[in-house]
């Protein structure tokens, strides 16, 4: 009652539940903020809750008044030695711990590529003559050299050089028409150039880099055992086989985006409305006139 009759004779309105004065006259009152008015009061216990809403969870979370903006202070009561350590030991381990879970997935990539650095040495040399190798180098020269292994595979994969064979295929195959009897398409005028989409343009995806550099190695071991079966060096042969691979998959690649270029090119837009057979006829000599 004497916090009541501080108040100036004024009813006090809690701002969260609504409840006055004389719905819970043993409530405890609290202003925790500069507002005035009917914001100005709020119970303790409504606040209490609203306070582990917002915070959810965390309490040491700094929480400022919805109106206001003033920051509200919050106290606690003293802790036991105990419980204080336990706590300083709770929120060390609460600001280590994304350290520690960085480092260990840094420290489990480095291994994996070392591993797989190894793993390649032995496919690419042959196994016995990896294993030959690689005791007897260094072993500092191993840990830094064997990482970078698929890290070189992975900054390779990211030349796009098939770009730069068909920009010059573009500019120069009109002054070789006899290679247009062998790649259709390759020389022929267009009547327009289409903008370049993200499916023309070929971006660049992650997985698709990650997956075909880690697997290059291996592709060109078995390109190079079935190619060239003669050759007696492992290594020879797997080198000649990866540059085999690379040559024959450029020379696809860049003809399939060559075809998709000039398809973009040769597309019409189709007056509306037309009959059914006149557009069936026209789109038939359209594909022939393409396919010629």
């Amino acid at each position: 009652m004497a916090a009541a009759q501080g108040f100036s004779g004024l009813e006090r309105n809690c701002w969260v539940c609504f409840a006055t004065d004389l719905d819970d006259r043993s409530a405890e009152w609290v202003s925790p903020c500069r507002c005035k008015g009917s914001t100005k009061w709020i119970h303790q216990a409504c606040l209490q809750r609203w306070l582990d809403e917002k915070q959810k969870g965390n309490s040491t979370g700094r929480v400022a008044c919805p109106q206001c903006n003033t920051e509200y202070l919050i106290v606690f009561p003293k802790l036991g030695p105990v419980v204080y350590s336990l706590h300083q030991v709770d929120r060390i381990l609460s600001k280590a711990s994304p350290f520690a879970a960085a480092s260990i997935v840094v420290g489990t990539v480095y291994w994996s590529a070392v591993t797989y650095g190894a793993v390649t040495v032995m496919q690419v040399v042959g196994h016995k003559k990896g294993l030959d190798l690689m005791e007897r180098a260094d072993p500092l020269f191993l840990l830094m050299g064997l990482p970078t292994i698929p890290v070189m595979l992975i900054l390779a994969k990211m030349i796009r050089w098939e770009d730069f064979v068909l920009r010059m295929w573009r500019k120069y195959s009109s002054k070789l028409q006899v290679l247009s009897n062998i790649f259709p398409g390759f020389g022929c005028p267009v009547p327009r150039v289409p903008a370049e989409t993200s499916y023309q343009s070929d971006h660049m995806s992650v997985s698709r880099i990650l997956c075909g550099a880690l697997v290059f190695p291996t592709i060109s071991s078995m390109a190079g055992k079935l190619i060239f079966s003669g050759v007696h060096s492992n290594l020879q042969r797997t080198i000649l086989g990866g540059i085999a691979f690379i040559a024959i998959k450029g020379a696809l690649k860049v003809y399939f985006r060559q075809q998709q270029y000039l398809i973009q090119a040769n597309r019409r837009i189709l007056n509306y409305p037309e009959r059914d057979d006149d557009q069936e006829e026209l789109q038939a000599s359209y594909e022939d006139s393409g396919s010629d």
